[in-house]
């Protein structure tokens, strides 16, 4: 066992392998050793990737609609959430989409349908997506997250030219008949390597706050590891009403962060993104997590909304980080006028920008991709 966290990270920068032990460590450690946790790996993100924050821009290319019954999930099979649910976006819109986020500062494009997995008529039609968001930013990535594929889909992807693949674990193999039964979690985990065979860069991550224990945290994140998945989205359950997880709040912010700084230590050279529910669940300690995720979605996710893009990318200013691909001198920033004040997130019955509170509803999705209005980018 190691004697403070400052020690563990020595020797994760080392080359150490995290154990078991040192995994729950981290877990169960006390809020008087949160700012100790934090410390520490805030030096494994900055030895890894200083103080560069990636931003990734998600479009949700058709909505609802499932035939899965993943529990935590709006677009279920079964769903009474009233999200948005819109079949294929014509190729125009898509890409109109993926540029809002491009102009926003974003250096990926996650380009998302729901179903159990595609049809090679719809890789098809991703596909030529792709070869357009290439032609107009060739120096973007994009990142494909179509469910489970079947032989050759993953190849086809890659010849297209995208460079990576999402399919996320989400939980223990253990726990992950209690959250989905279409599907089992060697679907998953097969779908990954074949992604990695083919060549596309593997992305695959987390739902957090669903009734898992602690052990179900560290055997998911092992499994990460294992799996050696380049990048590791961590998301915050959201329980929208008309699912079975709806009312569920189990998470705090301070047990947030340690997931986060589990994620950090077990995988230090990984990237790491706050993903979904974060507004909701890591609150006003958001910025806190930048010293050790490294990695976020910009504005909106699939069916619910986040907090305001340009909020996003101040909370990223503010911190002393940049953006990935921006390197603004430091008489740029200082000179810029500040912003407006801006808050995290919305309820249903809010209006856009009231604060987000423990218990409020997910704020469904009312703009962006599906929709005439603007997208939050």
């Amino acid at each position: 066992m190691f004697n403070s966290f400052n020690a563990l990270a020595d020797r994760q920068l080392e080359g150490a392998v995290l154990s078991r032990d040192d995994a729950f460590a981290i877990l169960e450690s006390s809020d008087d050793q949160l700012m100790d946790l934090v410390a520490a790996a805030a030096r494994l993100r900055r030895a890894h990737f200083g103080n560069a924050v990636k931003v990734n821009y998600l479009v949700n290319l058709k909505s609802g609609l499932c035939p899965e019954d993943c529990t935590y999930c709006s677009q279920r099979l079964g769903s009474a959430a009233q999200i948005l649910k819109y079949t294929w976006l014509k190729p125009e819109e898509a890409l109109a989409q993926a540029g809002s986020g491009i102009a926003a500062g974003a250096s990926r494009v996650c380009l998302v349908a729901s179903g159990k997995g595609p049809t090679d008529r719809d890789v098809d039609r991703v596909a030529a997506m792709v070869e357009g968001l290439k032609e107009d930013h060739p120096g973007v990535e994009v990142c494909a997250c179509l469910g489970i594929l079947k032989e050759g889909q993953a190849e086809k992807l890659k010849a297209c030219g995208a460079d990576a693949y999402n399919h996320n674990l989400n939980t223990s193999e253990a726990m992950y008949k209690d959250i989905c039964t279409t599907h089992d979690f060697a679907d998953r985990i097969r779908t990954v390597e074949h992604a990695k065979s083919a060549g596309l860069s593997p992305c695959s991550g987390l739902i957090v706050g669903m009734g898992e224990g602690n052990g179900d945290l560290v055997d998911a994140v092992f499994a990460l590891r294992d799996l050696d998945s380049d990048s590791i989205p961590v998301n915050f359950l959201m329980p929208f009403d008309g699912t079975p997880l709806e009312g569920t709040w189990l998470l705090t912010p301070a047990h947030c962060i340690r997931i986060l700084a589990l994620v950090r230590f077990a995988c230090p050279s990984t990237e790491l993104r706050m993903a979904g529910g974060r507004e909701m669940h890591l609150r006003t300690l958001q910025p806190l997590a930048l010293h050790i995720a490294n990695s976020l979605f910009l504005g909106d996710y699939l069916t619910s909304e986040g907090q305001p893009g340009q909020a996003d990318l101040d909370m990223i200013a503010d911190s002393g980080f940049t953006v990935l691909g921006q390197n603004p001198s430091p008489e740029a920033s200082s000179s810029l006028p500040p912003s407006p004040a801006r808050t995290s997130l919305h309820d249903g019955a809010a209006s856009p920008g009231a604060p987000a509170t423990l218990g409020a509803l997910p704020a469904i999705r009312r703009r962006g991709a599906g929709t005439a209005v603007a997208p939050n980018a």
